[in-house]
């Protein structure tokens, strides 16, 4: 049993998560990082490929001929060709739950960076600004209190009840909007109203037909100019140059992103320089601890999957 683990560079920094335990499933094989052509090349014995964000197109899973099960490191799944594989009878199991605390957390810190325009004051003060400042302090950037503040959860899985359970806690109206209404705490909303009551819009939901580039000209049009958008979801949920737009023309206060539509960021991407825009490296999910529980739990499923009795799969 030949196994593939594609992505340590993402999944381990400085050798801090250990890979050793699969081997008890069979011959292992680690690379940090492969392009679609190279998995062709270096993978091409594999029965098990466990992966990250490594693009499994059906090219490329049409030249594994062995390969019976794709382990992944993560939530998220467009990065395979889920047709392909129930094709072939290859099982694909991700790794749901394991981020929540993490990619809320970072929801929350990205929201009262919002609020409090931490990023520009930090700025500021290593400008100099304060050192030539004559009082003891100076305002060049909008301050809120978030609490009374509309927080717009778009999405209510895991993560974005984790978020809304952390802007109720901060004492902000909590509004969801949700593909399917049931039973919640707070109230829910139809996308129209979700956009133009929220002071603060954060993205939940998955990526697929319905909710691509859900964030537009049209939707974006809604929002009130003081709202700032959170996205911790996935960048193919916003159309990026019509965000840019609308922050750049005023329209929007500000927006504080971890993902993108292409990642790595292309230098052409009009966020980059687009006015009040926040980027971090998708790193929401990249604390120790998170990553550790993502490798336990993606080493359950490929022992699952061995014993015959796979789960969370989504090729079923």
């Amino acid at each position: 049993m030949k196994i593939y683990l594609i992505g340590t560079n993402t999944i381990s920094f400085a050798n801090d998560i250990d890979f050793s335990d699969l081997k008890a499933f069979g011959e292992l094989h680690l690379f940090p990082c492969l392009s679609a052509d190279e998995v062709i090349e270096s993978c091409a014995d594999a029965d098990i490929l466990l992966v990250n964000k490594t693009d499994l197109s059906a090219h490329v899973i049409a030249a594994l001929p062995r390969l019976k099960y794709i382990g992944l490191y993560s939530t998220g799944f467009n990065n395979v060709d889920l047709s392909a594989c129930r094709a072939r009878g290859i099982v694909v199991s991700n790794t749901p739950d394991y981020s929540t605390e993490a990619v809320a957390q970072h929801t929350a810190a990205l929201l009262l960076a919002g609020a409090g325009s931490l990023l520009g004051y930090t700025a500021s003060v290593a400008r100099g600004d304060w050192q030539k400042c004559a009082a003891f302090s100076y305002y060049d950037y909008p301050m809120v209190e978030v609490s009374g503040k509309t927080l717009g959860i778009f999405g209510f899985g895991n993560i974005g009840k984790r978020a809304a359970e952390i802007g109720a806690a901060l004492g902000m109206r909590i509004l969801v909007h949700t593909r399917t209404k049931r039973e919640m705490p707070y109230e829910y909303v139809e996308r129209e109203e979700l956009f133009a009551r929220a002071d603060f819009l954060s993205l939940h939901c998955p990526q697929g037909p319905d909710t691509l580039h859900i964030v537009n000209g049209e939707t974006l049009s809604l929002m009130k100019p003081t709202a700032i958008l959170i996205n911790t979801a996935r960048g193919g949920l916003i159309d990026e140059n019509a965000l840019a737009d609308a922050l750049n023309g005023g329209r929007l206060a500000g927006a504080y992103l971890d993902v993108l539509s292409e990642e790595p960021v292309r230098p052409e991407n009009p966020l980059l320089r687009a006015k009040n825009c926040h980027i971090t490296p998708h790193v929401a999910w990249q604390p120790r601890e998170t990553r550790l529980r993502l490798h336990r739990r993606v080493a359950e499923h490929l022992a699952a999957f061995l014993e015959g009795r796979p789960y969370d799969t989504v090729t079923d």
